[in-house]
């Protein structure tokens, strides 16, 4: 190895660490965006993908309609009960404030009862649950930046806004953490809509509740507080220009058996997997998540898989996975880097089969408790327990799946020049 490289291996290390820690439970808390089960399905596909080994389990017990002071599922106190203490997490995030707001114009007796009701949650898992690490989550916004206002003159978004400064003031004195989910989700709208106005709107279609794309977002804005891993894998090969090849940089993976024969050849297994940007772009025929991809720092913040190749003589060269074709790039392309993760490879394929996992984890889970345990609580029979340890059982089944699903695999690298015409 490289004395490059082996000072990068020793030294590769994170600005900061991880916020969520091996053997952490995770509930997510609030209203119907987090009822959608995508940023939050979203953050836990990331923390399988990046963190392999880390084991962290993640509960979605978000309920439409939910106010501070309850909803739907019942008062605050029997949801915080049944819905997050019940799971003995060690981490809760807490989104609430798109309907404390009243959807209406500014009232000072609604401000009243979102402070009031929100520290009330605060105090209370406090008390229930020692320990207990809190990430109070700024209101995602209500999308006044695509169509006219409905409240003026500063719409309804500001209301949102202002509950996030208050968030902020209160998170200091509790010493609780905080994400804003709003004002990055906003930039990104408001840099769509100058790019492309008919799909902007799309973003948030209901101008409350985030499409994928909006979500995506949102789960960057949450995992950035979180101080989330930026780098999948950083490789970089010197070709040789007619001496032997070598590896100058690996970062995040380990290169084996580098050759030039009939072009680079290279075993190579990374730690971690690439988000499933490029196949989920793919797989949206309206545009929208290729939209909000292009006009956030998404990829720069969250999936570099870099590969650089240097020394390469002049001309085009293709580079297949495992015999997949991931594109076709010029020397100086690959000098510069480029980023795998934009690309339709083996590991963005392996990462879209934990998404489609992660899915089912959620759906299962979301059955078992709107469908058996909530509306059936009243009357437990035999009948009933058992109908909820099977679909425990299910649940259980498809974690283990997901986990060993996002294990990184080795994969074969070949770099082979374009015969030139």
């Amino acid at each position: 190895m490289a004395i490059y490289s082996l000072a990068a291996t020793l030294f590769a290390a994170e600005p900061a660490l991880f916020y969520l820690h091996d053997g952490d439970r995770v509930v997510f808390y609030g209203d119907s965006i987090t009822d959608q089960r995508l940023y939050t399905l979203y953050t836990e596909l990331y923390a399988l993908t990046r963190y392999p080994s880390l084991n962290v389990s993640f509960v979605h017990s978000g309920w439409g309609g939910d106010r501070v002071t309850g909803g739907g599922g019942g008062p605050v106190d029997l949801r915080l009960k049944r819905d997050v203490v019940g799971y003995q997490p060690t981490v809760v995030t807490i989104m609430l404030g798109m309907n404390d707001g009243g959807y209406t114009k500014h009232k000072p007796e609604n401000d009243d009862a979102f402070r009031t009701g929100f520290q009330h949650i605060v105090e209370s898992l406090r008390q229930q649950i020692p320990g207990l690490r809190i990430t109070a989550i700024k209101p995602s916004p209500f999308d006044d930046v695509t169509r006219p206002f409905t409240i003026p003159p500063d719409g309804y978004n500001a209301i949102l806004v202002s509950y996030g400064a208050w968030i902020d003031t209160y998170a200091k004195e509790a010493k609780i953490d905080v994400a804003d989910l709003n004002s990055g989700v906003v930039q990104v709208v408001r840099n769509a809509d100058l790019a492309d106005r008919t799909n902007a709107g799309k973003i948030i279609p209901d101008r409350v509740h985030p499409g994928p794309a909006g979500h995506l977002i949102m789960a960057e804005q949450l995992l950035k507080s979180w101080n989330a891993r930026a780098v999948v894998s950083a490789v970089t090969i010197d070709a040789g220009a007619g001496a032997a090849p070598q590896v100058t940089r690996e970062e995040y993976a380990h290169i084996t058996g580098l050759a030039a024969e009939g072009g680079l050849r290279w075993r190579e297994t990374e730690q971690s997997l690439p988000l499933p940007l490029a196949p989920m772009t793919e797989a949206d025929d309206t545009g929208v998540i290729a939209l909000a991809l292009k006009n956030s720092d998404i990829w720069t913040a969250l999936n570099e898989e870099t590969l650089r190749v240097t020394g390469l003589r002049s001309g085009h060269y293709i580079l297949r996975i495992d015999g997949m074709g991931a594109g076709e790039f010029s020397n100086t392309v690959l000098q510069e880097g480029i980023n795998l993760a934009m690309y339709h490879t083996p590991m963005t394929e392996q990462s879209m089969q934990v998404l489609k996992l992660t899915t089912v984890h959620t759906q299962i889970h979301n059955l078992r408790w709107r469908n058996v345990q909530v509306p059936l609580q009243e009357t437990p029979q035999p009948t009933i327990e058992s109908a909820l340890a099977a679909m425990d059982k299910a649940e259980t089944d498809i974690v283990q799946l997901q986990r060993e699903t996002a294990k990184p695999k080795a994969h074969e690298f070949e770099l082979v020049a374009v015969p030139r015409q």
